[in-house]
């Protein structure tokens, strides 16, 4: 019954990212977010590697040395910074992280704190994100004004709570661009 353990993780996740996607008003991007991990390549992969902590694609990418489900994943959702990966238009070519569209960048936030509340469960706080966040930028391919806003946003979460973060990208952040 992994395969539906997998499924009840995957419409919980989509349910909470719906839920905060609403309240700061991108009502499209909280209906179709992750509609892709429903895709073959993506859920019989995670329902094959389902663990229940963490995801799948990480158990994945130990056994193949590479996570076929996320690569698919990633290449398909614009909240994701690993979408937003190009050549860089100055000197030899590198790689480097694009500006990304503010409201993917909210869409980003919403996922982030959706995914911690769905694995950390009962003891999630308004830090986890941040945390998790903190532990990770280090081998991200970002752009700094990317960059700046999802940590501002995280630390925002952390220090005032959900409730005030969510109305300051609603009635702020959002109204900007």
């Amino acid at each position: 019954m992994k395969w539906f353990d997998h499924l009840r993780t995957i419409n919980r996740h989509k349910m909470l990212v719906m839920e905060l996607c609403f309240k700061v008003g991108l009502y499209r991007q909280g209906l179709l977010h992750d509609l892709s991990k429903y895709h073959p390549v993506e859920f019989l992969v995670g329902a094959r590697y389902y663990q229940g902590h963490r995801s799948p694609n990480a158990a994945e990418r130990e056994q193949r040395g590479y996570s076929e489900a996320w690569l698919h994943h990633k290449g398909r959702n614009k909240h994701h910074l690993e979408y937003w990966i190009d050549y860089d238009l100055c000197g030899d070519h590198a790689m480097t992280g694009m500006k990304m569209p503010v409201r993917y960048v909210v869409e980003m936030f919403c996922d982030r704190v959706a995914a911690c509340k769905n694995y950390r469960g009962e003891s999630y706080t308004d830090a986890d994100a941040y945390n998790y966040y903190e532990h990770s930028k280090s081998h991200y391919l970002i752009h700094p004004d990317t960059e700046r806003l999802l940590s501002f946003l995280l630390k925002m979460l952390r220090d005032n709570g959900e409730e005030k973060t969510l109305l300051y990208i609603r009635y702020k952040v959002l109204k900007k661009s």
